[in-house]
């Protein structure tokens, strides 16, 4: 009976395999008809504007008497805000419907509806390229997406290289092949849901990031994999903490980071100099390349990091923190100033 039994379990096996893949891919059909449907009413609705019968039948109440319309008629799904996302989505993504552009090699089953309505809401177009392309690369849920667009992620990340660099990350979704694409300026840590004015220690912002361990890994990015909280190291019977050590996937090797909750000191720099020769000697394998080290602190003096880290062999980064979302009118004026500078 053994041998039928064996048998038995593999058909089961392979029919729930059938079975999901089916449900998989009708899904995706499902999500890309969806998708394409809600492009042609974008399209229908922009072409009726452009004819010059807005004013002549509807007037300027437009959007309001098609929702009220097409909700009498296919019920929900058709709000005012709904059908405006609709219109837009074809003004943002005006070749969606070729099955051989970029656009739609971007979508097939891998974006819905709601991860749309995200990426519609980012107004400069430089910056949804990035996100649409991210969502994809990253499989981001649409919380994640929402998180780093409000979080300005795009911007964060463009404020640290030149026009040509800022372009490349849009072109190239921002893939990691050195130490620099890792680091972001400042990082942001919202989602610690510190009140506004509250002192925090640095073993208090340290075990909030560990208890935030998900949103954290999100916030540094791509390949960050967790390995130890408050790294002992003992040097001639010295004892020395680092806060956080991670392992990246990616680039192979590991990410020494140590928060400060006021401005870098040039012995911070020092001592993060420190761990890092001892992780080359004494914690890489083989197959590891050289570790890298970020102090993420509150403030920094951009001279003081320059002239602190110049002429060092060892990879170090030094970013500022900030507990609450950056204004991003003031990210993007920075980094169209990057864009617009030649």
């Amino acid at each position: 009976m053994k041998p039928a039994i064996k048998k038995y379990n593999q058909l089961l096996s392979n029919i729930g395999n059938v079975i999901k893949t089916g449900r998989d891919n009708a899904l995706s059909a499902l999500n890309e008809q969806l998708l394409l449907t809600y492009w042609q009413i974008g399209w229908q609705i922009v072409e009726f504007e452009q004819h010059g019968n807005t004013r002549a039948e509807y007037g300027t109440a437009l959007i309001e008497n098609l929702s009220k319309d097409l909700k009498l008629k296919y019920g929900r799904g058709f709000s005012r805000s709904n059908i405006k996302l609709m219109r837009l989505f074809y003004l943002k993504y005006p070749k969606f419907k070729e099955f051989d552009t970029p656009e739609k090699s971007q979508t097939s089953g891998k974006l819905t509806w709601s991860h749309y309505c995200e990426l519609l809401e980012v107004s400069d177009d430089m910056a949804r390229t990035f996100y649409n392309g991210q969502c994809i690369k990253e499989n981001w849920s649409v919380r994640e997406s929402r998180r780093q667009i409000d979080s300005a992620l795009f911007q964060r990340l463009a404020l640290s290289k030149d026009k040509n660099a800022v372009l490349a990350l849009v072109s190239k979704n921002h893939g990691i092949a050195k130490a620099e694409d890792l680091v972001k300026d400042p990082y942001v840590f919202e989602f610690l849901n510190v009140p506004a004015g509250k002192r925090i220690s640095e073993r208090s912002l340290e075990k909030k990031l560990i208890d935030n361990l998900q949103n954290f890994l999100l916030e540094l990015g791509k390949g960050f994999a967790f390995v130890a909280r408050q790294f002992k190291i003992t040097l001639d019977n010295t004892h020395f903490h680092i806060d956080l050590v991670f392992y990246h996937r990616i680039l192979r090797c590991f990410v020494l980071i140590d928060l400060k909750i006021n401005k870098v000191r040039h012995k911070d720099i020092g001592q993060m100099n420190l761990y890092l020769n001892y992780f080359k000697e004494e914690e890489n394998n083989e197959c590891d390349g050289d570790p890298i080290g970020i102090i993420i602190a509150a403030d920094k003096h951009e001279y003081l990091v320059k002239y602190a880290t110049g002429g060092l062999s060892n990879k170090i980064f030094v970013s500022k923190y900030q507990l609450y979302l950056p204004d991003k009118e003031l990210l993007e004026q920075k980094v169209r100033e990057i864009i617009e500078g030649d």
